[in-house]
């Protein structure tokens, strides 16, 4: 009976300390890139041996126009760029991300570590696109002072909402993961008296009990399936900013079995349902950046496929034609009736 993958790990509990890093593989870049997602595994594990209460992780994932570049395999099947929406007042912006890594630990240091191992690995062959380090706040709020990842589904239901199946057995193991990084408008949201901030939430502000309103953020990010089940995904959501600067934000990610499930919650927030034109919270959050990305399976990055163009294939077209030569009899087979050409199988590391 065959095992099932070993995902990454992005169904670890929430962690007191995050970096999120987006960036683009250069030109040539790619040999180092692949280079680096081989060993994270084992960089992850050096980094945190030391440390076991730290609980450092590492999901790293892959952007739909890095794939192609990266792998001769079969695409994801739903992987694809990051659809940008426009709606009446709000827009969601699509912005580059070949690689994503999201390092979480319980101390900050540790994800500092690792991040650090990470680019110097990469320098010359990547360019940053976004970088930022989040925290958690209080007794798990946002910034927006509102109790965050309540739903997370924990358990089978994790595994069911996130992991990829049957449905696509190839990546069965891996998870579709979206990230976007907003801005909050603070002198706003504050202004406002706490019961129209729950209104526009879905919930209370002080015991974080759901409200019933039709209207709300809880409500437009509530997907339904044909049959009527609700459709869970995992947020990882962070707070981040700078007081000196003014900047307060929220870091978003959410990963899924499937990306449907997330984009049709960005659909409701930003162009809207019969229940409401937009999402109210958008009034106060501007997102700034907006990524789509496949994180496969640790079997995957354990065991990369080869690159494009270095198959066995691709080298007998590449070689010289060979010349006539005198036909010779056919090879006998060594005494232990193979044919003495030795292990055909890859050889995998201990």
């Amino acid at each position: 009976m065959a095992t099932e993958p070993e995902p990454q790990s992005v169904l670890s509990p929430l962690t007191t300390a995050a970096i999120f890093l987006v960036l683009t593989v250069e030109e040539g870049g790619e040999d180092t890139a692949r280079d680096l997602l081989a060993d994270l595994g084992g960089l992850t594990r050096a980094i945190g041996f030391g440390a076991p209460d730290g609980r450092l992780s590492c999901v790293a994932g892959i952007g739909s126009d890095a794939w192609d570049r990266l792998f001769d395999h079969p695409r994801p099947a739903g992987l694809h760029p990051f659809t940008p929406l426009q709606g009446p007042r709000h827009r969601a912006v699509s912005t580059p991300g070949d690689l994503l890594f999201h390092l979480r630990a319980t101390r900050l240091d540790l994800c500092f570590a690792l991040a650090g191992q990470i680019m110097g690995r990469l320098r010359g062959a990547v360019a940053l696109q976004d970088e930022v380090q989040g925290f958690k706040y209080l007794d798990v709020r946002d910034l927006l002072g509102f109790v965050d990842g309540t739903e997370n589904p924990v358990g089978p239901a994790a595994r069911e909402a996130v992991l990829v199946g049957a449905e696509d057995p190839a990546h069965a193991g891996g998870s579709y993961v979206i990230v976007q990084k907003y801005l909050h408008d603070l002198d706003g949201w504050n202004a406002l008296p706490v019961e129209a901030q729950e209104r526009i939430i879905g919930r209370t502000k002080a015991t974080n009990i759901e409200r019933d309103e039709d209207d709300s953020h809880v409500a437009l990010n509530t997907v339904t399936g044909p049959d009527g089940e609700e459709q869970d995904i995992l947020r990882d959501n962070m707070p981040f900013g700078s007081p000196g600067r003014g900047e307060f934000g929220t870091y978003f990610i959410g990963y899924s079995r499937t990306p449907d499930v997330t984009e049709q919650m960005l659909r409701n927030m930003f162009l809207g349902t019969s229940a409401a034109p937009h999402d109210r919270i958008l009034d106060f959050s501007t997102a700034l950046t907006g990524t789509l990305f496949y994180a496969p399976s640790a079997d995957f990055l354990d065991d990369l496929p080869d690159a494009p163009g270095s198959g066995t294939a691709a080298d007998a077209a590449a070689a010289p034609a060979p010349a006539s030569v005198p036909a010779q009899a056919p090879a006998r087979p060594a005494p232990d009736g193979s044919l003495g050409i030795g292990n055909l199988n890859r050889s995998t590391p201990s």
